[in-house]
């Protein structure tokens, strides 16, 4: 790699190490295919990735959600938030004023609905194993 390459990414990225890392991880999208976002110049992907960074072609806050979501081994599920709560109220005609009855009666469906799925797929498997044994 050229030591200026790398020079003139230190005033994007102050930290070496984080700087290896956001060249890796654009190095890997650039061999899995991305286009690239400056002219290749017969150089390889590493120094691509980093003469990608060095002119601000991508951002390393980019690079560093990719690093994240390429190590997580499980997704994070947004949980709803109050107004979300208050909508699924309206939906439900329970309204404003009617407080918790609407989230509690809907917790209790969605309750009684997997109690019958469980008990479905219960009945499902016994068939299934008769069936086995005949």
């Amino acid at each position: 790699m050229a030591r200026v390459t790398v020079e003139d990414c230190i005033t994007k990225v102050p930290n070496r190490f984080d700087l290896v890392l956001y060249a890796g991880q654009r190095s890997r999208q650039i061999a899995s295919g991305e286009p690239l976002l400056v002219e290749r110049d017969n150089d390889k992907n590493p120094v691509v990735s980093l003469r990608e960074i060095a002119e601000g072609k991508i951002l390393p806050e980019e690079l560093m959600e990719n690093i994240i979501q390429a190590a997580q081994k499980h997704v994070e599920v947004d949980e709803p938030e109050e107004d979300d709560i208050d909508l699924l109220r309206k939906a439900v005609g329970g309204g404003s004023e009617a407080g918790d009855e609407a989230p509690a009666d809907l917790e209790t469906d969605i309750q009684k609905k997997n109690l019958e799925q469980d008990s479905n797929k219960q009945a499902e498997d016994a068939n299934i194993i008769e069936a086995e044994d005949e």
